[in-house]
């Protein structure tokens, strides 16, 4: 293997498939990858802005856009967040 060249396709997604396939996962395609790193960034923390960069998107209303079925409970758990520095 040489560093720092492009990645061969046909040898990732020969390795992407046997590495699902020794994880019990071969319903799991490489591209849901890309789909589980946007919530899991918000759900971390990570600003809006870092989750566009990391996707390599455009604009930060596309990423957000996007994701936005994972804002709500990231809202709500900072909400309560702030609620119990408050309150107790």
């Amino acid at each position: 293997m040489t560093i720092g060249t492009p990645i061969e396709p046909g040898n990732l997604s020969a390795r992407w498939r046997k590495a699902r396939t020794q994880a019990g996962l071969d319903w799991l395609r490489l591209h849901d990858l890309r789909h589980a790193c946007a919530p899991y960034l918000l759900a971390c923390g990570a600003s809006p802005r870092t989750v566009m960069k990391t996707l390599g998107h455009s604009q930060i209303a596309l990423a957000m856009n996007t994701y936005a079925h994972v804002l709500p409970d990231i809202e709500r758990a900072a909400v309560d967040a702030v609620a119990k520095k408050l309150f107790g």
